[in-house]
């Protein structure tokens, strides 16, 4: 009955959506982790144009945020840091969620324990 009590908080709709959510998330997360990767790369090579080829599938989900961050946090030494920070925060958030002990996974878990 403790089980059960456990994860009375969570609807049931959560729960039959949790084996998709998680790996979906889980993924996504990754792959905006990298993206923000390869922008700190980028920032090696100031003459490559953003806005052709490739690149503005790189640009288009990190742009803004580092657009944001970068009126806050001032370049260091004139290089840029904001995309470092990015990824640790992404990477904690992605630990939190669907890591190994994240919220998600556990939660997954222990749906799985009970049914």
């Amino acid at each position: 009955m403790t089980g059960l009590f456990a994860l009375s908080f969570v609807t049931p709709l959560l729960l039959q959506a949790l084996p998709i959510i998680h790996p979906v998330l889980g993924l996504l997360l990754a792959a905006w982790s990298l993206a923000f990767l390869l922008r700190i790369v980028l920032t090696w090579y100031p003459q490559v144009d953003l806005s052709r080829g490739a690149w503005p599938l790189i640009a288009w989900p990190t742009e803004p945020l580092l657009a944001i961050s970068r009126r806050i946090v001032a370049p260091i030494g004139g290089v840029d840091v904001t995309p470092v920070i990015w990824v640790g925060l992404i990477s904690l958030v992605r630990e939190l969620l669907v890591g190994q002990q994240g919220v998600l996974s556990q939660l997954l878990m222990r749906s799985q324990a009970i049914a």
